[in-house]
């Protein structure tokens, strides 16, 4: 009779331990995004806050965020000299100025290269995610076109490849760029932030299965989950 007695106090924390499991993991898949993404706006408020430095100390309000304000308006303005004859002329002479240092030219230009092809009307870099066979037949690895090779890469390949960027997991920001046959290419359906999720999740979140939700359905206590009574946890 004692023995029953024990075990039924036993069980009941074994459930109420597991329900806590449950609830911390679900804090934690609440609280984890929302704190990443305060780091990363904060970051990005600080970096455009350096924008403030153009205004002279005695003139430069204490006013936080303001320097995303300025930046914008500085982006828009420089936009708007460039676009018109006097600016271009003066781009020109700027980039002729910095052709003439060894360094600086081979970053200024690759840089400038990237954020044209990156940032043109009919550009198609990053702007579709594709499937393919990598880095062996059978294994399938998922990426973004990133152009149309030209010239001597085009040339020396029998057939018409496309230029792809395959990035690593969790951070997308490092990877490294491979030739495609185009005919053995997979063009997906989804759009680049699915795809850029797929990656960062290390394959969790999917477009077409929304594991996380499903993942806090799971770790949510059932209904018909037995209740725990403070007073027998506190004989325990």
């Amino acid at each position: 009779m004692s023995e029953n007695k024990t075990a039924k106090p036993k069980k009941e924390s074994t459930a109420f331990g597991r329900v806590l499991r449950r609830w911390f993991v679900a804090g934690l898949i609440v609280w984890l995004p929302i704190a990443a993404t305060l780091v990363v706006v904060r970051f990005i408020v600080n970096l455009l806050d350096a924008s403030l430095l153009l205004i002279p100390p005695f003139w430069r309000p204490d006013i936080p965020g303001l320097g995303v304000l300025l930046s914008i308006v500085l982006l828009i303005a420089t936009g708007a000299f460039a676009a018109n004859f006097l600016g271009r002329q003066a781009l020109s002479w700027a980039e002729s100025m910095l052709d003439r240092i060894p360094i600086v030219r081979s970053v200024y230009g690759g840089i400038k290269k990237l954020a044209e092809t990156v940032f043109a009307d009919t550009s198609v870099s990053f702007r579709q995610p594709i499937l393919f066979e990598y880095p062996r037949k059978g294994i399938w690895s998922i990426g973004f076109v990133t152009g149309n090779p030209i010239g001597e890469v085009q040339n020396k390949t029998a057939e018409e490849v496309i230029t792809a960027f395959v990035p690593t997991t969790p951070n997308p920001t490092s990877g490294w760029i491979i030739f495609l046959p185009k005919k053995d290419v997979i063009w997906l359906d989804m759009s680049v932030e699915d795809a850029m999720r797929l990656i960062i999740s290390l394959g969790v979140v999917t477009p077409d299965s929304p594991s996380l939700k499903r993942l806090v359905e799971e770790l949510s206590p059932p209904a018909d989950a037995p209740a725990v009574d403070s007073t027998d946890r506190s004989s325990t």
